[in-house]
């Protein structure tokens, strides 16, 4: 995949208003020096601590999240999108004819659901992550046929302790495992 070039990234943060994207999500802006405060819409905000800076073309969260950035870190933010899908959408819209600059067309990216609860207890989350790559290796072929090349392959010890196999989701090849109860 070419990358994208550093001068199409300047001119998209130079050229769409944060100020109508966060606008176009329905945060009412109310000017504060040179500044627009409003509801970060990234929290349960009650007081305005959404800050844009219109002269720069950035925004920040005094607030809970403490989040910020330029008009792709907003889109990728409010989308929960890819940096090179927040750049395809902010380049659509700014392509002759097809939009105002101001907000790019909302994404028809489904948005995967979280794979852990965010508020999950530790022991909940190691045990959701040891029943992933449990499952991982017993549905992969090439993770058995390891195991059985060390004559690792009783069904009643991979279950035992839990065996996983981390495939290329986790960017490495290893096996892992967790014994009963720890």
């Amino acid at each position: 995949m070419a990358r994208i070039p550093e001068d199409e990234i300047d001119r998209l943060k130079a050229e769409v208003s944060l100020q109508r994207l966060a606008e176009r999500r329905g945060i009412a802006l109310r000017r504060h020096g040179a500044d627009l405060v409003g509801l970060c819409p990234f929290h349960d905000d009650h007081e305005p601590s959404l800050v844009i800076s219109p002269a720069k073309n950035l925004w920040h969260c005094l607030g809970a999240c403490g989040a910020g950035g330029s008009v792709i870190d907003w889109v990728m933010r409010t989308e929960g999108i890819s940096f090179r899908h927040a750049v395809e959408l902010l380049r659509a819209d700014l392509a002759p004819g097809t939009g105002t600059g101001g907000a790019p067309a909302r994404s028809v990216t489904r948005k995967l659901p979280p794979p852990i609860e965010p508020d999950a207890a530790d022991a909940e989350v190691l045990g959701q992550v040891v029943a992933y790559y449990h499952e991982t290796l017993k549905q992969s072929p090439e993770a058995l046929a390891y195991l059985a090349s060390r004559r690792l392959d009783s069904a009643e010890m991979v279950a035992r302790f839990r065996l996983g196999f981390a495939n290329r989701t986790s960017a490495t090849r290893v096996l892992i495992g967790c014994r009963p109860g720890s």
